[in-house]
């Protein structure tokens, strides 16, 4: 059979339970496509014959003598097939656990998977791993094989109370079977065409499954992703040269250089050994560009077009699969390898802890060897990234330890914003207005200095009721202060913005800009909003960095949930608030705040107190001049 190059192979992986039989399958399904080599099926069927069993096609896969030897699939096995319709690379994936992070492997290249399960063990164990593995690594595209129908006397009894199972555990993961197919892998039914000893079953074979499912993104219909390899010097030309991950750049396109945010346009394409000047290029070439005007860029740095731009941040979540002999632990740092660009990173947090040997899932605050885990890792330099179900080449990494390859992982953003700069200002002809009322000025009328308290923590934590009762007894002192509330700000200056992250990003920003309008006038203000990032809050400081005080109430999310004064923790809980901070969205504690006041075991008012006595040596005049 015959398929255009030009149609991207589908990657297929194959998993299920030891003896389900994956590798029969497999070798039946190519011998019926004849997509064996010439030669191949004869010399299975001669090395059956000679051990003096049926055919087992099962051999055409098995390289490994060790493998023949003991009946099991050890090492992922990777094999062109082809149907009328389109080309496969088929990824054989063991099913022993003790080759369980082999099928973590070949699950991670897969654009689909085929569960098979046998008609007379049914649902094992294993299986139920491979199932949530392939949960794990966001392969929704899934066939189901009942095989060795033959075994249950090919009754439709048999298939329908699997069914019934399957679909059930499935649903619990969010997957969703695109159909259940019964078939004999020895016998050749159910493969390629329907099963005459099944003449009840009136569905797809598995190649019209398999056909149909949904075919891969090609790597040029994604967004233009240039990773910056290295920048060469020729006369008086800059050339920056790399390979072009995805999508397609031509001359005269005004590209986007991150992390540093800065827009140019393509004077030229240079290539290699060829005589014609090129226009454009696109994905898997390795070329040079040469800009319009002369940038500092350097290795590491991502090229794509204005509008499909990366993420552009310094926190992000990943699952990782660690290989390392030494555990990976909460603040240890690593190399990360992303493209081209290395930078350090460290380990914020360990979400969830996967047990790769019977998937238990827990808290943690390690990886051991061959577990799976959730984590939150961090920069301390920008990084332009993208979640690995939008861009796959530049959605995953390696981690690096000493000159040791310990961890890969693909990334997914979730809970976190981008954080590109969309600050700059875009009005034209204006001017700012000189004040001739000193800060120094405001501070002797008023008897203190303007600022800003910022109060950050959980909801639940304090923050609005400490704020309130600061300002009432600061006010009686002769304070000039006002509380600027995260609820009554979202009635006025921010109600357009709703709670996803990149909508918290921009309502923290306008917080932190009135604010300082507020300090500049010589008020005190008091912010109380969760402003559950960090690089969010470090912002708002780097508006007013004089004025600027950070004050973490902290209380843990048990002690919040025990209050939970508005119910929003309970909605949370019932999945009728999405991405609550705490619950189902992060919170990055303040790691070196100007105060900290714990208020799980104190009052509002021990609380208050310790805020006023901050507030009185650190603002008032009185208490600096020691009188007015």
């Amino acid at each position: 059979m015959h398929v255009s190059s030009e149609i991207p192979p589908l990657k297929l992986v194959v998993v299920g339970h030891v003896d389900h039989g994956k590798s029969t399958l497999i070798g039946r399904l190519l011998h019926e496509t004849n997509s064996l080599p010439d030669g191949k099926a004869e010399a299975v069927i001669a090395m059956s014959e000679r051990r003096g069993m049926p055919v087992e096609w099962a051999f055409v896969l098995d390289a490994l003598q060790a493998e023949r030897d003991q009946g099991i699939t050890i090492d992922t096995t990777q094999i062109f097939f082809n149907t009328e319709k389109r080309n496969y690379v088929i990824i054989d994936a063991p099913g022993h656990k003790e080759f369980l992070k082999n099928m973590v492997s070949g699950a991670a290249l897969s654009d689909a998977a085929v569960l098979v399960i046998d008609a007379k063990d049914g649902m094992q164990e294993q299986s139920r791993r491979h199932g949530y593995i392939l949960h794990l690594l966001g392969v929704r595209q899934v066939a189901v094989v009942i095989n060795k129908m033959d075994l249950a006397d090919y009754r439709e009894e048999r298939l329908q109370e699997l069914t019934a199972e399957i679909r059930d555990y499935l649903s619990e993961l969010g997957l969703e079977a695109s159909a259940i197919i019964p078939a004999s892998a020895r016998e050749g039914q159910g493969l390629i065409s329907a099963p005459d000893k099944m003449p009840w079953y009136q569905g797809p074979s598995l190649v019209e499954v398999l056909d149909n499912f949904t075919p891969p993104i090609l790597p040029t219909e994604r967004p233009l992703r240039f990773p910056v390899q290295d920048v060469y010097k020729f006369d008086e030309r800059r050339i920056i040269a790399g390979r072009i991950e995805s999508g397609r750049i031509r001359t005269g396109d005004t590209i986007l250089i991150s992390p540093s945010n800065k827009a140019v346009t393509v004077r030229s394409i240079e290539s290699w050994n060829t005589k014609e000047t090129a226009l454009s290029a696109s994905a898997g070439q390795s070329v040079g560009i040469t800009l319009s005007e002369q940038l500092f860029i350097e290795r590491g740095q991502m090229i794509s077009h204005e509008s499909n731009a990366p993420f552009e941040t310094n926190v992000f979540r990943a699952r990782i699969f660690w290989l390392g002999n030494n555990p990976l632990e909460v603040g240890k740092r690593y190399k990360l390898k992303l493209a081209t660009n290395e930078q350090i990173v460290e380990v914020q947090s360990i979400e969830t802890v996967i047990d790769v040997e019977n998937l238990t899932t827990g808290m943690g605050d390690r990886l051991e060897r061959n577990a799976i885990g959730e984590v939150t890792l961090r920069a301390r330099a920008m990084l332009a990234l993208d979640e690995f179900s939008d861009n796959p080449k530049t959605g995953r990494f390696v981690l690096v330890d000493g000159y040791d390859t310990v961890g890969g992982g693909t990334i997914f953003m979730e809970g976190y914003p981008d954080q590109r700069t969309r600050t700059d200002v875009r009005s034209t002809n204006i001017t700012a207005v000189e004040h001739r009322v000193t800060p120094e000025l405001r501070a002797n009328a008023n008897g203190h200095e303007g600022g800003i308290l910022w109060l950050t923590g959980l909801s639940g934590a304090g923050k609005s009721t400490i704020a309130i009762e600061l300002e009432q007894q600061l006010f009686a002192k002769g304070y000039q202060v006002y509380v600027l509330d995260g609820d009554n700000v979202r009635f006025g200056l921010s109600s357009d913005l709703g709670f996803a992250p990149e909508d918290r990003v921009e309502n923290i920003r306008r917080v932190g800009e009135v604010a300082k309008l507020f300090a500049s006038a010589g008020v005190l203000v008091i912010t109380a909003f969760i402003s559950p990032y960090r690089a969010d809050r470090d912002r708002a400081r780097s508006i007013a960095p004089d004025m600027f005080h950070e004050v973490y109430i902290a209380a843990d999310v048990a002690t919040c949930e025990g209050r939970d004064p508005k119910g929003l923790y309970k909605k949370a809980r019932a999945g009728e608030i999405k991405e609550f901070t705490g619950v189902s969205a992060p919170y990055e504690e303040p790691v070196t705040p100007e105060v900290t006041v714990e208020t799980a075991d104190r009052t509002v008012n021990e609380s208050v107190a310790e805020l006023m006595a901050y507030v009185e040596e650190n603002f008032s005049m009185v208490k600096r001049n020691g009188g007015r």
